[in-house]
């Protein structure tokens, strides 16, 4: 009795899975109608958008830190800004976190695109081509070119980066005390997706280092972010707005704001992750006890 209690429960659990891939299927009169939003759905999301943030006056902000973090998506609890990198099996409706950026991109809904985290050198579509895609010609073709011949297609090599190669995002947000309202907030700035360089993917030795391909600006994806849902379990989605604002990961800290440049944890205490791990876990502890410090007498 206790085995069929066990085999049903499993079954539930992969069909509870099963249904989460999908939106609005109970309601379907069609097949067609899987993954529209149903008229319920549609009557209860009046808020047209993502939350608006708030206007906070300079001489409202007690005190303030920014921070850069690293969000590994190799993380179980990340795995909702990774997946899914398959697109022929999914619905529609489901996309990676990178695809929905390079969508928004392609599609002129996200313009802010800079080359890095200080938002000081603003990029195109076309400026971020050369990262983000790879385009090489076989011999057969360069012999083609030198005869003064048209390149066939087939001896065009294009290798693009899919929502796959990317490992980690790179974020840049700031912890600010909100004195009007007494409580610590964190504000989004910037992010990042880093993977190998397109042009040594194939190389062995240099193809395993980290680059970061462009820096979008954070307030400008909003809008597209928030139309695009995340699966986090449970039968469960959200939009990657509401997902990165409530800080629905795990990211380690390796820099933060300071007189010496901004620079890095690994730049202080070198060769040593554990050592560089215990410095990011004080750097959030010291942030953490702010407020809680304001408090104490």
């Amino acid at each position: 009795m206790k085995g069929k209690y066990i085999i049903y429960s499993l079954f539930l659990l992969v069909g509870f899975s099963s249904l989460a891939q999908t939106a609005n299927i109970l309601n379907a009169k069609k097949p067609e109608d899987i993954g529209k939003s149903a008229n319920a759905e549609i009557a209860e999301d009046v808020d047209g958008g993502p939350l608006e943030y708030g206007y906070v006056d300079d001489r409202d902000v007690l005190w303030s830190k920014g921070t850069w973090e690293i969000i590994d998506l190799d993380e179980r609890v990340n795995f909702p800004l990774y997946y899914p990198v398959d697109t022929l099996n999914i619905s529609a409706n489901r996309r990676s976190l990178y695809h929905v950026l390079i969508r928004g991109i392609k599609d002129g809904k996200i313009e802010n695109i800079y080359a890095d985290s200080y938002f000081t050198e603003k990029r195109t579509l076309k400026d971020i081509q050369a990262t983000i895609s790879k385009v090489d010609t076989t011999n057969a073709g360069i012999e083609q070119y030198n005869a003064g011949q048209e390149v066939d297609a087939q001896f065009i090599d294009r290798r693009d980066l899919g929502a796959a190669d990317i490992q980690e995002y790179k974020i840049r947000g700031i912890w600010y005390f909100d004195k009007r309202q007494a409580e610590l907030k964190y504000r989004i700035l910037g992010i990042a997706p880093r993977a190998p360089d397109v042009n040594f993917m194939d190389d062995s030795e240099l193809g395993n280092e980290l680059v970061d391909l462009f820096w979008v600006w954070y307030p400008d994806a909003r809008e597209v972010l928030y139309d695009a849902k995340a699966y986090i379990g449970n039968n469960t989605t959200i939009s990657f707005d509401q997902l990165l604002n409530a800080r629905r990961f795990n990211a380690v800290i390796f820099k933060e704001d300071n007189v010496q440049g901004d620079r890095q944890i690994n730049d202080y205490i070198v060769d040593n992750s554990f050592m560089q791990l215990l410095e990011s876990e004080r750097i959030k502890e010291q942030i953490r006890n702010f407020e809680q410090d304001m408090w104490n007498y």
